[in-house]
């Protein structure tokens, strides 16, 4: 029951995750992109955001809820904000700057929301590569070392989201979101909550 519920979940994510791209072409296919550059770049920098926090979820659902499957679809959901995160800075640089590298390095020291998202970017990508249980291995205690920087990568997310929008409302809520995600993996604050939980199902389980 419990291979089964894990199967559906990753099943569910790879759906759930391809959806956005889904969307986004379908809306290109019948015209309905009004301003075609600039709505891929958002849409595709929202979903990268979107995806990068939910694998960032993942630990906390678990440590909260012991729902030990969700770990499974981490690492997906990691890769697929990578790949969103791609689409997001490849239409950024070819679409809107034209590959023209030496407009777009100006642009990165002028800008600083391009610089700081540029950064996140940069920072996923180690990640990605180094995602397989075989990189896992070479790397040993290292590989969870380096894998830590996905916390930064979320934060410079949010600043570069933050800078680059009108209204920071959005970016705010997500920035919070970020934060109690943070603070959950606190190992302080992780052990009083898996003993409150431990608590929790050992009266659960003497009251049935």
């Amino acid at each position: 029951m419990r291979k089964l519920k894990t199967r559906w979940l990753q099943i569910l994510t790879h759906v759930a995750a391809l959806l956005p791209l889904a969307w986004l072409l379908w809306d290109y296919w019948q015209g309905r992109l009004i301003d075609p550059v600039r709505e891929i770049t958002t849409r595709t920098g929202k979903a990268a955001l979107i995806l990068l926090i939910l694998s960032l979820a993942c630990t906390p659902i678990n440590i909260l809820l012991g729902f030990k499957q969700v770990l499974r679809v981490r690492r997906a959901l990691g890769l697929y904000a990578f790949m969103y995160a791609s689409l997001h800075f490849l239409t950024f640089v070819g679409l809107d700057y034209g590959f023209d590298f030496d407009l777009l390095g100006q642009g990165i020291l002028d800008q600083r929301y391009v610089l700081v998202g540029f950064a996140a970017g940069l920072l996923l990508l180690p990640l990605a590569i180094t995602s397989t249980q075989a990189w896992q291995k070479r790397l040993g205690k290292n590989w969870r070392r380096l894998h830590r920087l996905v916390y930064l990568a979320s934060i410079l997310a949010i600043v570069h989201f933050t800078w680059l929008a009108k209204d920071n409302r959005g970016p705010l809520r997500y920035g919070a979101v970020v934060a109690l995600l943070l603070i959950v993996r606190i190992p302080g604050i992780r052990k009083a909550i898996s003993d409150a939980r431990y608590w929790l199902e050992t009266r659960q389980k003497a009251t049935r």
